[in-house]
């Protein structure tokens, strides 16, 4: 009977849980714009001037009923919560734009939903251009494996322009219909857990911990713990910037009073005391935030300074630069960290030869002096992909100042004709490869490496031509230091710009 009243008692706690939505697609199709629109829409409340830049997500309600909206720079760092095992979000929309259709990043935030198992909403956006035509959109998407309702599909469809703000009503109440299909439940009396969706430095209050509480309930005073830190919760404040006392299932809430910074996307947790906090906190302090490979021989080396407004969106660049091409040139990152780029940064830019990469981040007016006077460049960006590109084309300008050289024939010397100081004309038979007139030329003794010279003139029958294959007797007016004697063996080559496939 004990048991029967217990198990009765824990169904009795379940509460509805608020959904949870995070935003994916190209980088041009509007996720801000409409984010910016469901905000303009939704939130009435004036922001109190606290913790808002970085919150990182927010909530709206519609009819009654609360959502909470994740707001990554996209699905590169959507994956990079994902990646320590962490269930961030309920729902994906998947924004298109209806003038355009799929992009490369639209597959790819495609796939990214797919691994995650989220249920998914396509949203069609900009169908306000003229240029907009949904049916070939829809089109697309079943080819790509997305099909949707209105195309005989299960996956839920709508149309809206972010600046018309049309539209903004039927998604929510889609997302609303969604999650409850969902049947989203939580004990909110049960200790907090829940996921790390951003970090960052506040210049007034100091280090915080944005977390989306995903079970339980946060309270002022409750002990956390991450799998690479600990803390006592000093305050609480919401998305808009409020202290609160407590925050609530799948409630976004910015933290202080952990000891150092946790990764995004590690799981947290509430404890009773510091000694249960700590035994999770597996590894204190594991993140090393200066990474430094080490290059194989005769790999060339871009050196880079990594600066961002936020955690969440410098580990997402670190993982996209991590799986770029390094064959032939190693990405070495020398400092990564958020906040502003400081005259510490181009020093080490300048020590090491580093390229200075910011997001959302720009020099102060010290950093910019000193970076002005060393000649270090800072890039600036506001958008990842774009800043990956520019990592891509400094690596492919980097590989392709490389000459490569490439040997294409010898040659057994048989005659001496003529020698004069630093020129002589010389006969002999090609024994492997070819000859080109625009080659360079070593010359080789018994086996040993005696000097290099240049091609004047080539001849065959005492015609001149540009180029000698094997079996030919040529012969070459050459110009060099080394006098060449007859059985000595010319080895030819030519040094070529090394392609890159970046």
């Amino acid at each position: 009977m004990l048991n029967i009243f217990m198990v009765a008692k824990k169904k009795d706690n379940l509460k509805e849980r608020v959904p949870v939505v995070v935003v994916l697609g190209h980088v041009d199709h509007g996720k801000s714009s409409l984010l910016e629109a469901i905000k303009d829409f939704r939130i009435t409340q004036k922001e109190s001037g606290g913790i808002t830049q970085h919150i990182g997500a927010y909530e709206v309600e519609h009819k009654g009923k609360k959502i909470t909206f994740i707001d990554t720079p996209g699905h590169e760092a959507f994956s990079a919560m994902r990646s320590r095992g962490a269930k961030i979000a309920d729902i994906a929309i998947l924004v298109v734009a209806a003038e355009e259709g799929i992009k490369p990043q639209t597959q790819e935030a495609i796939d990214c939903i797919k691994e995650a198992g989220l249920q998914m909403i396509v949203v069609l956006n900009k169908i306000d251009k003229p240029q907009a035509n949904p049916q070939k959109v829809k089109n697309e998407l079943s080819k790509a494996g997305i099909m949707v309702e209105s195309m005989g599909g299960e996956i839920p469809s709508v149309e809206t322009s972010a600046i018309q703000k049309t539209g903004i009503d039927e998604l929510l109440e889609l997302i609303i219909l969604v999650s409850e299909m969902q049947e989203l439940k939580v004990d909110p009396t049960k200790q907090a857990e829940g996921v790390v969706i951003e970090t960052h430095l506040d210049e007034k209050m100091g280090f915080v911990a944005v977390l989306l509480i995903k079970d339980g309930t946060l309270k002022i005073q409750d002990i956390i713990a991450t799998q690479s830190t600990t803390g006592r919760v000093k305050n609480i404040r919401d998305y808009q910037g409020n202290l609160i006392t407590q925050a609530s299932p799948s409630q976004p809430a910015a933290v202080l009073g952990l000891e150092t910074r946790p990764l995004v996307g590690e799981i947290f947790k509430s404890f009773t005391n510091i000694e249960k906090a700590k035994e999770y906190a597996i590894k204190k302090n594991q993140r090393n935030r200066s990474i430094f490979s080490t290059a194989k021989e005769g790999q060339k080396i871009l050196n880079i300074i990594l600066r961002a407004d936020v955690v969440g969106t410098l580990e997402a660049i670190e993982g996209m630069l991590a799986v770029l091409p390094q064959e032939d040139l190693l990405i070495r990152i020398l400092k990564s960290d958020v906040g502003p780029i400081i005259e510490d940064d181009v020093k080490l830019a300048v020590a090491g030869k580093a390229k200075i990469f910011g997001f959302r981040v720009k020099p102060n007016p010290q950093a910019l002096r000193l970076g002005d006077q060393k000649g270090a460049r800072i890039y600036y960006y506001e958008v990842i992909y774009e800043l990956i590109q520019e990592v891509r084309r400094l690596m492919k300008q980097e590989i392709e100042s490389e000459t490569v050289r490439k040997d294409i024939g010898k040659m057994l010397v048989l005659k001496v004709f003529r020698t004069e100081k630093g020129r002589q004309i010389i006969g002999g038979r090609i024994t492997e490869g070819e000859i080109l007139k625009s080659a360079k030329m070593e010359i080789f003794r018994e086996e040993e490496l005696l000097s290099k010279g240049r091609i004047l003139e080539l001849q065959r029958e005492k015609k001149a031509i540009e180029r000698g294959e094997v079996n030919d007797e040529v012969g070459i007016l050459y110009e060099g230091k080394e006098k060449i004697q007859e059985d000595d063996v010319l080895n030819f080559y030519i040094e070529e710009k090394k392609k890159s496939e970046l």
